[in-house]
């Protein structure tokens, strides 16, 4: 089993979904907190109480402001406390908002209404890499009128697909591929 300790509650709702699309058969569960700072405290307490032999945890949050690699390093300095380090820990590069962006059909998919005027504004230059789009939850609201955090992550956990243009997001679906071939692999062995 996997367990994916995330940041905030549209991630698990994203989450949820898009892992039982793209990973069928993988066991996990999400566990959601309220904030950056709520994930952050509770990583050390959590990684130490769960006591099922053979779990792997994922560390997920937003990069927001922050620099990528001093939080990375944070939360693996984290994981290490709570006696796992080995647990996969991924920043999402902005904000999971940013993953959608990187897209754009799967944008129009789940937001047809706003078809013209997304693939319109998406293909301008400032779009090509989302991982560097500062604020694209705002953009989002501005090219979406309908668009709310969770609903928003629901229905795009139903179109998201392998191919994205969003580097944080082909790490993180590298990340948990590799967990999936060694929970298979743990499996095969017994």
């Amino acid at each position: 089993m996997v367990v994916f300790l995330v940041e905030e509650p549209s991630m698990a709702d994203l989450l949820n979904v898009l892992l039982r699309r793209l990973f069928p058969g993988l066991a996990f569960r999400c566990i959601e907190h309220e904030g950056k700072q709520d994930l952050e405290k509770s990583v050390v307490r959590k990684l130490r109480a769960w006591q099922v032999p053979g779990v792997r945890f994922v560390v997920m949050r937003d990069q927001d402001a922050e620099d990528c690699e001093t939080v990375k390093a944070r939360l693996k300095a984290r994981c290490e406390q709570g006696g796992h380090p080995d647990a996969l820990v991924r920043v999402v590069c902005r904000e999971l908002e940013a993953w959608y962006l990187g897209d754009v059909e799967s944008l129009v998919g789940a937001f047809p209404e706003s078809a013209g005027r997304l693939r319109r504004e998406l293909r301008k230059r400032r779009f090509r890499d989302p991982d560097k789009v500062v604020g694209p939850s705002k953009v989002l609201d501005d090219l979406i009128p309908e668009f709310h955090k969770r609903p928003g992550a629901r229905a795009m956990a139903e179109k998201l697909t392998r191919e994205n243009r969003s580097r944080s997001y082909q790490v993180f679906l590298e990340g948990v591929e590799r967990l999936h071939q060694q929970l298979v692999g743990d499996v095969s062995q017994r």
